[in-house]
């Protein structure tokens, strides 16, 4: 916590060039362009880093080739192309992955045009990655023999990429990029109003935590607002050419379906397209896309009981899968954009809406706002933010792409040297888990040279501190002091991803519980716990 009493400090009473409101990908990535281009950069978010829309992804870094279908060829080339930067940039968190999709009696297309589809996305994305294989039925149940292949035409397996950690973890990496070149960005803190005065914004903010009031100055706001950005602007009287819709999207994780590698996609039976994705040890099942007014969202029962129907129906599964397999839940809004005009939009095509995003500089007001966006899509968003609040003014350096990526590869041979010549891999005794080495590399770089030498020099470090969570104790002591945590939920499903593969029941009786919560919060652990887990909390406790 003293990271974030440091930047609260420097946020009240400052003066900045930006501010930005929220704290997501597009806020994340807008704070580490700006900053690292010389820009004094102040980003506050009224919950946590990536605790709305961009924790609940699908964790695809993809070209989007659904989007074909209604021929947005330009949109599904910008975004093939910042999927291969993106898997160039983090080669260990951005991976190649296959897509094998199973075309049955639900698919709207033949096999004959879906693998004309996927040669023509292999080469829009200028052949970066595998080619695609059509597939038989019989060659679909010999290499996954999970799926139901009754009724099945054939197939297709294409590639595109996915995240090997969470979403969430992925933009706190751009949000600590932004503060490691100077940018002071504090989660929990809420803009209650702002007003331009004499050419700069005098913005009120209250810190959620202890309920302080604060105040900043800047020239320029980004409004990175996400799903609740059109009314952010209408507070401000700011007009734009563009408004958020939103599309609700659900997934379920259950344990692993199956033990490769590879993303599952078929057509339900409304003929659009889910997945099977694979989170380590666990399968993720989604996504829905339905429509929705509000964005505060939850998993229905409807929810669950389609996706798996939907599931039972393709998979040759020994039990089908059943409300009591589900291990986590995600729901969330995706903030599509739309064109502002007079006449309802109630009879647009909802699944033709386009998942691109939009960039509208206010000149008068000096503010930019940032519609939609992916985290595909997300470095494209953080260089655009940046052009848009130089037209604005405000002077930046030239970008020499150093707010984002990977250390690079001397960095990382020599991390590696090191972890060889303590035989940190040695430590995990777990039959099929990755390499410590590997882990610690992707999520912290740099970070995980100190991790080691905590290890050295105490070697309880490299224990395991949350039962079967694979989260080691010296992880726990950097995120303590590194990342900002402020709740409990902060952790286990931002910073890491133990709640996203681990029931709640199983976290709450884990003899290294109070051990992370001390950690984390020194003298307020109780409370936090009590805050995550609810009243029956303590008694359950003096129980056991």
């Amino acid at each position: 916590m003293a990271l974030r009493e440091a930047n609260l400090d420097k946020l009240d009473n400052g003066e900045f060039d930006v501010l930005i409101v929220g704290g997501g990908i597009n806020g994340a990535v807008s704070a580490a362009a700006l900053a690292a281009r010389g820009a004094s950069v102040a980003l506050i978010d009224r919950g946590d880093f990536a605790g709305f829309t961009s924790q609940q992804s699908s964790n695809l870094v993809w070209g989007g080739i659904k989007y074909l279908e209604n021929y947005e060829i330009p949109l599904v080339r910008k975004l093939c192309m910042s999927r291969n930067r993106l898997m160039r940039a983090y080669p260990a968190n951005v991976q190649e992955i296959g897509f094998l999709g199973v075309l049955g009696e639900t698919s709207p297309f033949p096999p004959w045009l879906v693998g004309v589809g996927a040669f023509a996305y292999w080469g829009i994305g200028n052949f970066k990655t595998n080619a695609p294989r059509p597939m038989s039925a019989e060659t679909i149940e010999r290499i996954e023999p999970v799926v139901n292949t009754v009724g099945t035409l054939g197939g297709i397996e294409y590639a595109d990429a996915y995240l090997k950690d969470n979403d969430a973890r992925f933009v706190f990496s751009f949000i600590r990029s932004a503060m490691d070149v100077g940018a002071i960005a504090v989660n929990y803190v809420e803009l209650e109003s702002a007003e331009r005065v004499k050419g700069k914004w005098f913005a009120h903010l209250k810190d959620v935590e202890s309920g302080s009031a604060l105040s900043l100055q800047a020239k320029v706001i980004v409004n990175a607002a996400g799903p609740f950005l059109d009314s952010l602007n209408q507070s401000w009287n700011l007009h734009t050419r563009h408004q958020i819709v939103y599309s609700k999207g659900v997934h379920l994780v259950v344990d692993q379906l199956t033990p490769n590698e590879r993303v599952l996609a078929f057509f339900d039976d409304s003929q659009r397209l889910f997945y099977v994705i694979p989170m380590g040890n666990r399968s993720v099942i989604g996504t829905t896309d339905t429509r929705v007014s509000d964005p505060h969202t939850s998993v229905t029962d409807e929810d669950r009981d389609f996706l798996l129907g939907q599931i039972n129906d393709r998979l040759d599964l020994n039990t089908p899968l059943q409300s009591s397999d589900i291990i986590a839940e995600r729901s969330g809004v995706r903030p599509l954009v739309v064109r502002r005009q007079s006449r309802s939009i109630k009879n647009v095509d909802w699944t033709a809406l386009s998942r691109k995003h939009e960039v509208e500089i206010d000149h008068a007001k000096q503010v930019v706002s940032i519609f939609g966006g992916k985290l595909t899509d997300c470095l494209n968003v953080g260089e655009e933010v940046a052009d848009a609040v130089q037209i604005l003014g405000v002077h930046l350096n030239p970008d020499q792409r150093r707010w984002y990526g990977e250390p690079g590869r001397e960095t990382r041979k020599a991390f590696f040297r090191q972890t060889r010549g303590m035989r940190i891999d040695d430590l995990r005794e777990k039959p099929g888990a990755e390499p410590l080495s590997e882990r610690l590399w992707r999520r912290y770089g740099r970070r995980a040279f100190d991790m080691l030498d905590d290890i050295r020099e105490d070697p309880s470090m490299a224990e395991d501190i949350l039962d079967s969570s694979d989260y080691l104790r010296v992880e726990l002591h950097n995120t303590a002091s590194t990342e900002m945590v402020v709740k409990l939920d902060d952790f286990l499903r931002r910073r890491s991803k133990i709640s996203l593969i681990t029931r709640d029941d199983d976290v709450r009786s884990s003899e290294g519980l109070h051990e992370v919560a001390k950690i984390l919060f020194g003298g307020n652990a109780d409370a936090k716990l009590l805050e995550h887990f609810g009243s029956d909390f303590a008694t359950n406790q003096k129980k056991n």
